[in-house]
């Protein structure tokens, strides 16, 4: 297994963040670090202080070297892909090739509402999204894209420069609907985070995965399998070992471990060290 953290730009402060990622940069059990995409705080005072999770990203892709850094995960609905993928471009450029292109089909309606942006029906969430996929992976890797959708109309769109990252940097769909999330994945991702749960209702979303890639004719061993583990208050680092262990036994690729706040990067090394201790690294 592989690990990584997020650090929610909500309730917290910018000099707090930026110390944890800087220590994570140094301690080489942590292969990539997180932020999410929202405009006011999730699950507890949506008044509250929050931080974008672009620009917040963007700076500390510049104060580390190390670490693979991504958006977990873009709600697709508050750009238009063709300005997503310009900024994926740019980010992959001025990290050195380190970025992850999370997205999703967006579901706050909270904030939605309160910006005036669109959130749709379900059904419109998920045909925008599939929309918005084709329009990204043609604009990161194509010279042009024409596109004529519902959702989305490109003319001879460009998008200069792109990034290193070749055809286009992993694309992380997360998100566990199994009729359109996860067929969507099985056709455009490199990546799929669950968001959490237990082991048993990761392994049969793992499975729906894998059918829907049977079905396109593409091997499902070449999308990575994430999900959230939540280190608590208590900093209990053993229980997130044990859970990580837990969804490691179902095909568990990456655990991505959620941060409580406010964020302190003492909570690093003890971290690192329960990991390293537990022998589920990848050697």
């Amino acid at each position: 297994m592989r690990f990584a953290f997020k650090t929610s730009p909500q309730n917290t402060t910018w000099a707090d963040m930026l110390a944890v990622w800087r220590a994570a940069d140094d301690i080489e059990v942590f292969e990539s670090g997180w932020t999410f995409d929202h405009f006011y705080p999730i699950f507890s005072d949506s008044t509250g202080p929050c931080l974008e999770g672009w620009i917040t990203l963007t700076a500390l892709a510049q104060a580390t070297e190390r670490l693979r850094v991504g958006v977990l995960v873009t709600g697709i609905h508050y750009r238009h892909p063709a300005v997503l993928a310009n900024m994926a471009s740019a980010l992959d450029i001025v990290s050195g090739g380190r970025l992850e292109l999370g997205i999703g089909a967006g579901w706050n309606e909270e904030e939605s509402g309160a910006y005036g942006i669109e959130l749709g029906s379900i059904k419109e969430r998920f045909d925008r999204f599939e929309e918005a996929c084709e329009v990204l992976t043609s604009l990161l890797s194509k010279d042009s894209t024409t596109f004529d959708g519902k959702f989305y109309q490109l003319k001879d769109a460009r998008n200069e420069p792109k990034g290193p990252q070749q055809p286009h940097p992993p694309i992380c769909i997360g998100g566990s609907g199994e009729k359109r999330t996860l067929k969507i994945t099985a056709r455009y991702a490199q990546h799929w985070n669950f968001v959490g749960g237990p082991p048993e209702e990761f392994a049969r979303k793992r499975d729906v995965l894998a059918g829907h890639c049977a079905d396109i004719g593409r091997d499902p061993a070449e999308i990575t399998l994430s999900a959230h583990v939540r280190l608590d208050d208590e900093r209990n680092y053993g229980k997130v070992v044990e859970e990580a262990a837990a969804l490691g036994k179902e095909g568990l690729d990456l655990a991505i471990i959620y941060l409580p706040q406010p964020h302190d990067p003492a909570v690093l090394e003890p971290l690192a060290n329960e990991i390293r201790a537990s022998g589920l690294l990848d050697d």
